[in-house]
Parts: C-alpha cells; sequence; structure tokens
C-alpha cells in the first residue's frame, strides 16, 4: 500500500512538473524548424495517416498529399479534396457529389497545414524535449508536447524532427481515451512551381457536383 502511494505521489509529481514546464533547448529548436518552414515559397509532401486504439490496434490507415502556398493549402486524401486560396475553403466529397464552401477563419484557433509545421507550439502548449531516436532510417530529435488546457481531449503530442533537414516528419496525437493518430511525412519537396488555380476547386471540372454554400 505505501508502495502505490509513493508511486502515485511520484507520478503527480512528474505531470505537475511538466505542466509548468517549457524547455528552452525544446523551444529553440521549434523555433528553428517553425522559421525554416516559413522560408520556403512552396511545400510538397506526401502523408500516412494511421488511427490506432488504446491497446495499439490499427482502426484505419490512409494515404494523401499536401501541396502549399504561402497562405493557401490543397490536401487529396483518396479521391477527397480540401482546397484552399487563403480566403475560401473547398471540401469535396466525390462519394456524395457535393462540395463544401466555408470562408477562412481568422481565429488562431483554426487549423491549416501551415500551422502544424510552424507555430502552433506558442500559445497552448507546454514542451520538452526526449531522447533521441530514428525514424525510417533516419536520426531524430523529439519533442512532447502537452496541452495547457486541460478540457482539450489531446493528452500529449510527439514530434520527431529530422536532424538533418530540421522537418518534422512524424506526429503522433494521443488522445486522453488513448487513441493515437499517427502521420508520417514523405517526399518533402520545397520550392518548386505551383499555381494559383491549384489552390481553387473549378466547378467545372466536376460536372453535376452540388455545391453547398455556408459562407
Amino acid at each position: 500500500m505505501k508502495k502505490l502511494l509513493f508511486t502515485g505521489v511520484g507520478l503527480l509529481i512528474a505531470v505537475f512538473t511538466f505542466a509548468q514546464q517549457r524547455d528552452p533547448k525544446a523551444k529553440a529548436l521549434l523555433d528553428q524548424v517553425s522559421a525554416k518552414f516559413k522560408s520556403y515559397k512552396t511545400v510538397s509532401a506526401g502523408f500516412a495517416y494511421e488511427i490506432r486504439n488504446a491497446a495499439g490496434k490499427v482502426l484505419s490507415t490512409k494515404k494523401g498529399t499536401v501541396q502549399m502556398k504561402g497562405d493557401r493549402y490543397a490536401i487529396n486524401i483518396g479521391s477527397n479534396k480540401i482546397m484552399s486560396d487563403g480566403t475560401t475553403t473547398w471540401n469535396y466529397d466525390p462519394a456524395a457529389k457535393e462540395v463544401t464552401v466555408n470562408s477562412v477563419s481568422a481565429s488562431e484557433s483554426t487549423i491549416t497545414p501551415q500551422k502544424l509545421f510552424t507555430d502552433f507550439y506558442n500559445k497552448d502548449f507546454m514542451y520538452a524535449m526526449e531522447k533521441d531516436d530514428k525514424v525510417g532510417g533516419r536520426d531524430v530529435s523529439k519533442i512532447v508536447l502537452q496541452p495547457i488546457d486541460k478540457s482539450k481531449p489531446l493528452a500529449r503530442v510527439y514530434l520527431a524532427i529530422d536532424k538533418a533537414t530540421k522537418n518534422i516528419i512524424s506526429t503522433t496525437v494521443v488522445e486522453k481515451s488513448g487513441n493515437r493518430y499517427v502521420y508520417n511525412i514523405s517526399n518533402f519537396k520545397t520550392n518548386t512551381a505551383m499555381a494559383d488555380a491549384d489552390f481553387t476547386f473549378d466547378q467545372s471540372k466536376y460536372p453535376g457536383v452540388e455545391v453547398v454554400d455556408l459562407r
């Protein structure tokens, strides 16, 4: 009983200590990653997306691509497409033969692909370095982040940062339920030519699609 009590106290101290922590070394690395990403004119990448339950069982896997140019982005997951020109967002679902149109929110809480590679951590998270590791044969620095707002469903976010390129190559989001969402980045390319038209939905190319305009 006494051993369990001391173990419980130790865990509480560890959680309390982490909750107050913004590790300067982790902050310096995150700032370096963010600054480098912002220096790119365009970025394209492939990604694999995996959902696992608390027991580690894989529930779903998907693959896709993302293109980014300034505040514009285009995401392809299978035949589904999400596009934004920085002002308007189109979410195309071919199974429903429907595209939903929304205005881009100026809220800081709005998540875009660009934010996931830059300074999303500044206001909402505590962070600390973890032990170096390897991902896909590459040496990586690892950082663990914890949301400041305890009402959030997130428990932890783990980032793997390629030591050579200073790019994020893997992100794992862990919910309080134990579910894990794993994103692995591949084919990361920068400063390739991209037309602005790549980030808008051209209805003429999708005859018969219903437009649901929520602006």
